[in-house]
């Protein structure tokens, strides 16, 4: 069998910047082993997949480990496979997913995507947490994700994690995030647990970071940016119990995979 791939950079406004992730759009679903064979060959931390159904697509994500409820960054590149490679005209695009009907339309510089808020929640630090970063945060939230917050932009630049040892931690991944320079917050983020030392850009963390950056700097609207090292910038706005994050994409690769039936 052979299937149609496109090869995203999500977040970023060249190539080489921002998250990598490939995307199959489906006639009809594949077993699940299929879907994670392909996303472990691709090696890139998500590979989507979606089916057309009634009023939408139905979205699934993959890093080369495991199946994931959420991922922002291959929601922007479906998005972008959608309107700038299959012809898709309409003003929205209705996706199913695990974690919901999530929604993406063009906008003015790039794509809107809305996801669902997750407001983080002020937790003890856990020990291995401090010790698989290499410095204790100034103060720590949970979600889905931990989240490290420290002072600077410097000290998230700084950390060394080791990776080995987030194992040892019993939430997803870690984020850490402080104040930036000359955006509203950085952030960096680990997930060795799903395949994924370190992403690039991470929309799903943005989730969590949005609505704690929006109380904590009373704004609703924030500029962010991750400090990987590819890096990515994106635009966020908490609007009651929902994220709107907008970002670009540019089209690194188009290719034909060819899988056993």
């Amino acid at each position: 069998m052979k299937l149609m791939m496109y090869q995203i950079d999500a977040f970023a406004e060249r190539v080489f910047e921002g998250n990598p992730a490939a995307v199959c759009p489906l006639q009809t679903w594949l077993p699940a082993a299929t879907l994670q064979a392909i996303a472990g060959e691709n090696n890139l931390s998500e590979t989507a997949y979606f089916v057309p159904e009634a009023n939408g697509f139905r979205l699934r994500w993959f890093t080369p480990a495991v199946e994931v409820d959420l991922c922002g960054h291959a929601t922007l590149a479906s998005a972008f496979v959608l309107y700038e490679h299959l012809g898709y005209a309409q003003p929205e695009i209705r996706f199913f997913t695990r974690s919901g009907v999530l929604t993406a339309a063009k906008a003015a510089n790039g794509f809107s995507m809305v996801f669902p808020a997750s407001m983080p929640v002020a937790c003890a630090t856990p020990p291995a947490l401090t010790a698989a970063l290499g410095k204790a945060p100034r103060q720590t939230l949970a979600a889905s994700n931990y989240v490290a917050v420290y002072d600077s932009e410097e000290e998230i630049r700084a950390l060394t994690p080791d990776f080995g040892k987030f194992h040892a931690l019993d939430l997803h991944g870690v984020v850490v995030t402080a104040p930036g320079r000359n955006v509203d917050f950085v952030s960096r983020f680990f997930a060795p647990k799903f395949g994924v030392n370190e992403d690039p850009v991470t929309g799903s963390a943005h989730c969590q970071l949005t609505p704690y950056w929006a109380e904590r700097l009373g704004r609703t609207v924030l500029k962010a940016k991750q400090l990987s090292r590819r890096g990515g910038s994106l635009t966020c706005e908490l609007q009651g119990k929902q994220v709107v994050l907008i970002g670009s994409a540019v089209h690194y690769m188009t290719a034909e995979i060819t899988i056993p039936v």
